[in-house]
């Protein structure tokens, strides 16, 4: 009877667990902060049409936004670690709503590269680093389910942002339409972060699957928890893993920024509408929602490392091909059902790659490097595509490398360049040490007696 008394208290305490609550709270925080970059596709086509700026120049904020959030990622996952994250997304919550309201009074291109660039920028630093750690910091087990929940509805963000933006700028026009996103998101935002905690520590509660057995929780903002992240890190640089996956990060993401950033006007260059081409958006972030989902579901049973290289990497390289001969909209559709499989996959083992090289350790760092590496993935990957697509308007000659037309005349060496990154992302995986077995266990014997919270280790 005690046994079965046992039983079921652990049960609920599982089923209705504060944890399950946080990934609610991370996706809505990540959908609202993601709302106008996600949508970025459509933002090229309007400010195009509007300031008759070039493609390569409207592209250039949106590679400012990423190379600003990647340099700032590894900060934020510092201040993080050390401060707790709860505080860093106040502050990028109002960066949020302040750099929105900016931006509808933009008239310069100037202006565009500080308030989307910059503000906005290291507003989606912390967001990026912070949302997900802090959901994976209130899992021991079931991590793998938390994070697919989180990463696959959370990134379903953009099959609504997308056709959303456009026909809120259809309504309203831009300007209007970006105080609306500022108002309604700032109110989303801080009433979330009210009841959004670092960690179970600063509720005085344990980790989903925590036991009385484990050390007690190591509270965020004091001297004790910003020595273990010292330390921590320290061990960590000497992994491979610490520098490999970065640059798994960086060939991953350059491979669909080419794509995602570019796609919808390339759509509209072949014929059809801005409304129509949008769609392209939606249907490879609805795609997108089973290998966010179930990769880090498998990740977390299998490894990350087996399931990082078998599907992801590849499909989102191999899908690429069928844009060179992509015309009507069915074709465009077809592509973005396979495309999104693989991008979906792509970013969402990380946070299981984390846990299963360092444990229960503060990661928030190691992931601010990874991110990165992701930053600057995207920044050179929409980069080229627009390169590319104002390199063809040129009165330069035609030049073909087999069937591929590569200068010109076409994106084609665009998306020859994302079917490279995404294919040697998946040579880099296979460096990775294995991940059946944590690489630092004994970092904790570098602290002093007394901040050991490992028993292990104490």
């Amino acid at each position: 009877m005690n046994i079965g008394t046992s039983d079921l208290t652990n049960y609920v305490r599982e089923q209705y667990h504060y944890a399950w609550l946080v990934v609610g709270m991370g996706t809505m925080l990540r959908v609202t902060a993601n709302f106008v970059s996600q949508a970025f596709a459509v933002i090229l086509v309007v400010l195009q049409t509007d300031f008759a700026w070039g493609v390569t120049a409207i592209v250039l904020a949106q590679v400012f936004r990423s190379v600003a959030s990647a340099l700032l990622s590894p900060v934020s996952g510092w201040v993080g670690d050390r401060y707790g994250a709860r505080k860093s997304l106040f502050v990028a919550a109002a960066l949020y709503v302040v750099g929105m309201l900016l931006l509808s009074s933009v008239s310069q291109l100037w202006q565009l590269y500080i308030y989307y660039s910059l503000l906005l920028g290291l507003a989606q630093a912390l967001f990026t680093v912070n949302i997900p750690t802090t959901v994976a910091a209130w899992f021991k087990r079931k991590l793998g389910v938390a994070v697919g929940i989180q990463q696959s509805f959370g990134g379903m963000g953009a099959s609504v942002t997308a056709p959303a933006l456009a026909l809120l700028v259809g309504l309203t026009g831009w300007q209007v339409g970006f105080w609306i996103i500022a108002a309604v998101g700032g109110v989303i935002l801080f009433s979330l972060l009210f009841f959004f905690h670092s960690d179970p520590a600063d509720r005085g509660m344990r980790p989903l699957g925590g036991t009385d057995d484990d050390p007690p929780p190591v509270p965020a903002n004091t001297e004790t928890a910003k020595l273990r992240s010292k330390v921590f890190l320290q061990h960590a640089r000497r992994t491979r893993a610490f520098w490999n996956l970065p640059f798994i990060h960086f060939l991953g993401c350059a491979g669909h920024a080419i794509v995602i950033w570019h796609v919808v006007f390339f759509a509209t260059e072949q014929g059809l509408s801005l409304a129509a081409a949008a769609w392209i958006v939606t249907i490879y972030t609805m795609a997108s929602v089973s290998s966010r989902l179930f990769i880090p579901i498998l990740a977390d049973r299998f490894g990350a490392k087996a399931t990082m290289m078998i599907l992801p990497y590849a499909l989102q390289g191999i899908t690429v091909i069928m844009l060179f001969w992509a015309q009507s909209a069915w074709e465009f559709y077809l592509f973005a059902v396979l495309f999104g499989i693989g991008f979906g996959g792509e970013m969402s083992a990380f946070l299981i790659a984390n846990r299963q090289y360092y444990g229960m350790g503060p990661v928030r760092s190691i992931f601010g490097f990874q991110h990165l590496g992701s930053g600057f993935g995207m920044a050179i990957g929409g980069l080229v595509g627009g390169v590319v697509f104002d390199y063809r308007n040129a009165e330069v000659p035609t030049r073909y490398l087999g069937f591929i037309d590569i200068g010109g005349g076409s994106y084609d060496l665009a998306w020859v360049i994302s079917i490279a990154a995404s294919l040697a992302g998946v040579l880099f995986i296979l460096l990775l040490e294995s991940s059946s077995r944590v690489l630092i266990p004994d970092w904790e014997d570098s602290l002093p007696r007394e901040e050991q919270a490992s028993p292990a280790a104490s």
